[in-house]
């Protein structure tokens, strides 16, 4: 609970810190950075530096937690602090470096704000930190907990036993545990970091989502290839198992973590995707026809043609298989050599899914925004859509509405 006294200066001090937030983020890297160049080294990702995603969402997330507490000083908002502690188990986040982060960040907040910073706003500040933190610390134990994993020792390594390219720019890679030991357990939807060593000699760690049946005796992981933008570059995991790993290699993965998993239930499910969006839809389907669900499912997805939407096939032979099964999709380009495909971007009027389905989303932020505005005017709630954003949750750094 946020004491009452610190409340009171959380709300006041909220704007100037809010405000300055990026600015505090960027130097809180920067300094930790540079002084413990390491922490680069296999926990954050040089590409999501690069971009500033880590740092907004960073950022967002501090002013979420601190607005969620002024609504209410008991208050645990669950889907933030869901979402963060499973990124963190699946990175192998210690206890301590929480110890490491507050130094940095509060350091910064100081640089930042200067003498604005009175020892009452610092330990308000404080307070909120910990509050959020010991709420992590907590769910991330529980989470290592069920899996098995101890988090100081967090990666297994995998054997590559089949290669699939599924486009130009998209692979498949099938693993078998290589110390032949069972696999860990697995929620359809969820995720697992792929750790790689570099050119460089530096380990930089990615999420893929198991594309899979998560009971299936292999596991399978789809990667697309991330091409440079702007000041971002060439995302550098992606580029490197595309150009190096085959057959017989191995691959260093952490346990499955992520909160965005199919629930047991009898309503009808939409899986809404684009691009290598449809991963976790992938896994969702191959889930349903392996433990021979009877639920009503429409799969809706979105891509710039045939020829660039991974794993295309599979889903038609999926949807195939379920008896209550139905499939969509919208292609910006050559719409015309899938049959019954729509044109452009996807567009759900006409189509009146379920209300009372369950809808899972997976693609863009800007597709994920669109479509679920599209879905709330259709009288879907805003309760049944959940979603899985690839790298930093930037939407919660944003009001969703």
């Amino acid at each position: 609970m946020l004491s009452p006294e610190s409340a009171a200066v959380v709300r006041a001090t909220l704007p100037a810190v809010g405000g300055a937030l990026d600015e505090i983020t960027t130097r809180f890297y920067g300094t930790m950075f540079a002084e413990q160049p390491e922490l680069l080294d296999g926990l954050f990702n040089r590409g999501n530096q690069a971009n500033g995603e880590q740092r907004k969402a960073l950022a967002g997330s501090i002013a979420a937690f601190a607005q969620a507490l002024l609504a209410d000083p008991d208050a645990r908002p669950d889907a933030l602090l869901s979402r963060i502690a499973h990124k963190h188990a699946a990175l192998g986040v210690t206890e301590d470096q929480y110890t490491i982060v507050h130094k940095y960040l509060f350091r910064a907040i100081a640089d930042v704000l200067g003498d604005a910073v009175t020892p009452e706003v610092a330990g308000a500040w404080d307070e909120v930190y910990w509050l959020m933190a010991g709420a992590l610390i907590a769910r991330e134990a529980r989470l290592y907990q069920r899996s098995g994993v101890d988090p100081r020792h967090p990666w297994r390594q995998w054997t590559v036993v089949g290669r699939h390219e599924e486009t130009d720019d998209v692979v498949s890679f099938l693993l078998r545990p290589a110390d032949g030991a069972p696999l860990p357990p697995a929620r359809a939807g969820q995720y697992v970091s792929v750790r790689v060593l570099l050119p460089d000699g530096v380990h930089q760690l990615r999420q893929y989502s198991l594309s899979g049946a998560p009971g299936d005796e292999l596991r399978r992981i789809t990667v697309k290839r991330v091409a440079g933008e702007a000041q971002a570059p060439d995302g550098e995991v992606s580029n490197l198992l595309h150009r190096t790993v085959g057959v017989g290699d191995e691959l260093t993965l952490s346990a499955p973590f992520g909160d965005v998993v199919l629930d047991d239930s009898d309503a009808p499910l939409l899986l809404v995707s684009a691009g290598i969006g449809c991963t976790p839809m992938a896994g969702m389907l191959e889930h349903l026809a392996a433990t021979g669900s009877g639920r009503e499912v429409w799969v809706l997805h979105a891509d710039r043609s045939p020829a660039d939407h991974a794993l295309r096939a599979d889903v038609r032979r999926l949807v195939d298989e379920l008896p209550d099964a139905r499939a969509h999709f919208w292609y910006e380009e050559d719409a015309e050599r899938e049959p019954g495909a729509h044109s452009g971007l996807m567009d759900l009027e006409g189509l009146e899914p379920p209300a009372d389905a369950d809808v899972y989303l997976c693609g863009s932020l800007p597709f994920m925004r669109a479509v679920r505005a599209q879905l709330l005017a259709l009288g879907v709630p805003a309760r049944r859509v959940r979603y899985e954003v690839f790298g930093p949750d930037l939407w919660l750094a944003h009001a969703e509405g």
